[in-house]
């Protein structure tokens, strides 16, 4: 039986993991019954990864390594020792596992892991989720096979040399699947309730919890909110909400957030590029807020490509305090504006030519040679 070998090196945060495990995934199925799928992740203790280790269906190896900080040189004195040390691993792993290719989804473990596959010579490629590319797809995109974009806008920062494809991001085949009585069913809800489905990433978003605590009363009766507070957020707000968002809504993070999509009218939202691949999956309109401290103001263009769009509305994080967002995005609901949303979004996602995870296990698949099942 012919086996597939790849490493994939994407972590930290649930915006490059999951991506990386939709791929894997995919490439699982598609190379079934005749190919065998050899798949090791990387990542490191810090990451969401490591966190998740023991449902990640694969095995994960470990590195040392972090990203340069931005609130101060004296945390960057480090910086060069661990990436030369990460990479040295990355060197030793690659050579021991002899992968057919390496692929990076993002996240400072990919540069290391990156950088040792383009000094062996061995195949690789990288999945940008953004619509500006990180420092690692902007010094690496021309020295790889080839890079899958999120975002076709990313493709004006890469290098002329670089070998592109846009392909949107890689999301879990289930999201859009649930439906919205099932889903409705899964948490108690009528199906006539208004539905806010609040989502600040796998790392949560203090300041939407804090607004969203700080208007709580103003609730109205038929009004249900989906909580995803974050893992820090997560005491804080279940002491405070009380009765007014009932404990199967109220998580730090959902393993099945395919059922919050389906169940919701409206989600308030980080602008993290995976999660507008899902809430587009999922048809579901969208306030985004995005994190202003990310590198590069990259959440800020990302949510300016769905606003332009007319699928989604733009709050900024400095507005946050002179306003009630649970009451303006009620009012989104009830004003019509929420259909115009969602129809602009299904236009959006009417013109993909093909799921973003079938495009690039596909084109993974041509990349190695390996040659497919019936799937």
């Amino acid at each position: 039986m012919k086996k597939l070998k790849v490493i994939f090196a994407g972590g930290g945060t649930g915006g490059h993991l999951y991506p990386a495990l939709a791929i894997a995934d995919r490439l699982k199925e598609l190379i079934a019954p005749e190919g065998e799928a050899d798949f090791r992740f990387v990542g490191t203790r810090r990451g969401i990864e490591y966190r998740m280790k023991d449902r990640l269906g694969y095995p994960l190896w470990l590195i040392t390594v972090r990203g340069l900080s931005r609130s101060g040189i004296l945390r960057n004195i480090l910086f060069p020792i661990l990436l030369a040390g990460a990479t040295l691993k990355s060197i030793y792993l690659i050579l021991r596992f002899s992968p057919d290719l390496v692929v990076g989804t993002g996240g400072y473990v990919m540069g290391p892991v990156l950088l040792a596959a383009v000094m062996l010579n061995r195949r690789c490629v990288i999945q940008e989720q953004n619509s500006y590319p990180g420092v690692t797809t902007r010094q690496l995109a021309h020295r790889v096979d080839k890079v899958f974009l999120g975002f076709g806008e990313a493709s004006n920062h890469l290098k002329k040399e670089c070998d592109f494809i846009e392909t949107g991001n890689p999301v879990k085949d289930i999201i859009g699947k649930v439906t919205r009585e099932e889903a409705r069913k899964y948490f108690d809800f009528a199906l006539d309730d208004k539905v806010i489905l609040i989502l600040g990433g796998s790392q949560g978003a203090l300041s939407i919890n804090n607004n969203i605590l700080m208007h709580l009363e103003t609730l109205p009766d038929k009004c249900r909110l989906i909580w995803q507070t974050g893992e820090r957020d997560y005491k804080e707000v279940a002491a405070k909400a009380g009765g007014k968002v009932s404990s199967r809504a109220l998580f730090a993070f959902a393993d099945h957030i395919e059922i919050a999509y389906a169940a919701a009218d409206i989600a308030i939202a980080r602008a993290g590029a995976l999660t507008l691949a899902e809430l587009e999956a999922a048809g579901l309109p969208s306030v985004l807020v995005p994190f202003p401290f990310a590198a590069e103001d990259h959440q800020k263009k990302n949510a300016e490509v769905y606003a332009s769009a007319g699928a989604s509305f733009i709050i900024f994080d400095s507005e946050l305090n002179e306003m009630n967002l649970l009451k303006g995005t009620i009012t989104l609901l009830e004003d019509g504006s929420r259909e115009k949303m969602k129809a602009a979004l299904e236009d959006m996602h009417r013109k993909r030519k093909k799921p973003a995870v079938d495009m690039i296990a596909e084109e993974i698949l041509a990349l190695t040679g390996f040659e497919r099942g019936n799937n």
